[in-house]
């Protein structure tokens, strides 16, 4: 703690703030109307913009769904792609703020930015995403006065690197709050993180059950993708990279196929490692399974392309907590998912799906052709499923415990703050 109150010190210094008194940045600049001061605002700091990935979508409706009349939101942001097409009807007021490093001249220039912002517009609450939102972020946050600094934590460390381990363990005292995806998440980040338990939470991702009610002619979609003559599908949804396991799925297609010689597999996202991408394509080949196995890329529509599926798999080596995962079992489908991460949160062995070990395709295969085999079993797993997403998994559930939150944390509701701390103190911290 005495280092981390050290460069906290320093960076205040570095960044021509006193360590105590009333800050020197921004002081001349007229304070927010005061009518805006009476909603509790919200700045949302995520590392980037540039793909629509399941902590993106979560974030955008966090923002589309706060109440209007109780908090006011602002997005920072340090990367963006303008082709993502978001940002013309932006629900809230979101700032680009480019940053390659956070040691050089303009990393300084990018935190007096934040630091101003933070400051004249009242920010009571700042909630960070990924790294350097999470670590850079955060500490120029705390060190620009905000009240509250909330992080969340989607995953189970994949993207870090030994810097950020030892950052995130340096700087954990300067975080309120902790909202982990899953409770294997939550337990990764007590253990890791060197995280007080009372500080951690697990805030679950919601589901718009609403956009999957707007039901898909199945027929004519599969027909218009030439999947007509296909006597089942198998989905998966993910960007195409090693940790997601889609070789596996390959391998299991294999099995599936003897069987089931038109079964088709479908594997819908975009392509993240060319490299690996082209050894899934020469996989396939080498395997006979060209008309098979079918790479459809990114879609706008995954809740159609689901609707029209039989089976979903998820083949991941690592989850923090699958949205893919929770939209399948939305659209009723049977679920095939790996005993990663929050998996075993959402699939119900036996009930809604099953779960198998990470690499085993022969498991993959067997789970896979028993749900093919036994089409009501299968249809009654789905229907369990959508159970499960509709009585946990929603976006009301989350948008609820995530106000109650905020609340108490900003003090309107204090007696709710220590509520939620209690009913997570005796949660397993490994």
């Amino acid at each position: 703690m005495k280092t981390a109150v050290g460069i906290r010190d320093n960076t205040r210094n570095a960044l021509g703030l006193a360590v105590t008194g009333p800050d020197r940045v921004g002081s001349s600049t007229p304070r927010s109307h005061p009518r805006l001061a009476e909603r509790t605002h919200v700045l949302f700091l995520i590392d980037q913009l540039r793909e629509m990935g399941g902590a993106e979508r979560n974030l955008l409706n966090m923002i589309k769904l706060l109440p209007k009349d109780r908090f006011r939101s602002t997005l920072v942001t340090f990367k963006i792609d303008p082709r993502l097409g978001i940002f013309e009807n932006f629900p809230c007021p979101w700032r680009l703020f480019p940053l390659r490093r956070t040691y050089d001249w303009n990393a300084l220039q990018v935190a007096l930015r934040l630091c101003k912002l933070i400051r004249t517009q009242q920010v009571r609450i700042v909630h960070t995403f990924f790294e350097t939102s999470d670590l850079w972020g955060g500490l120029i946050a705390k060190l620009s006065g905000a009240p509250v600094l909330i992080s969340s934590r989607r995953d189970m460390g994949i993207l870090r690197a030994p810097k950020h381990q030892r950052a995130y363990r340096l700087l954990s005292p300067l975080f309120n709050m902790v909202l982990a995806v899953s409770h294997e998440v939550r337990a990764f980040s007590i253990r890791h993180d060197g995280l007080d338990p009372r500080k951690v939470l697990t805030l679950y991702n919601g589901i718009d059950i609403d956009r999957v009610a707007l039901t898909t002619d199945v027929r004519t979609l599969r027909a218009s993708m030439g999947l007509g003559g296909a006597s089942h599908l198998v989905a998966t949804v993910g960007h195409i990279r090693p940790v997601k396991g889609v070789d596996a799925l390959v391998r299991a297609a294999e099995k599936v196929c003897h069987e089931f010689p038109r079964a088709v597999f479908l594997v819908i996202g975009d392509v993240h490692a060319p490299h690996h991408f082209h050894q899934l394509l020469e996989l396939t080949a080498s395997l006979g399974l060209n008309e098979n196995v079918r790479f459809l890329g990114p879609s706008e529509d995954v809740f159609s392309m689901l609707q029209m599926s039989d089976v979903f798999c998820l083949p991941s080596r690592s989850e923090g907590f699958s949205n893919a995962l929770l939209e399948a079992m939305a659209c009723g489908l049977p679920c095939v998912a790996t005993h990663v991460g929050g998996n075993s949160e959402a699939v119900e062995e036996g009930q809604s799906g099953f779960l198998v070990e990470s690499g085993d395709a022969d498991a993959l295969a067997d789970r896979i052709r028993t749900l093919l085999r036994q089409p009501e079993r299968a249809r009654e797993m789905g229907r369990q499923g959508r159970r499960i997403v509709e009585g946990k998994f929603t976006m009301e559930a989350m948008m609820s415990r995530l106000v109650e939150l905020y609340d108490a944390l900003a003090g309107v509701h204090p007696a709710a703050y220590r509520t939620m701390m209690g009913s997570e103190t005796g949660r397993a911290e490994t």
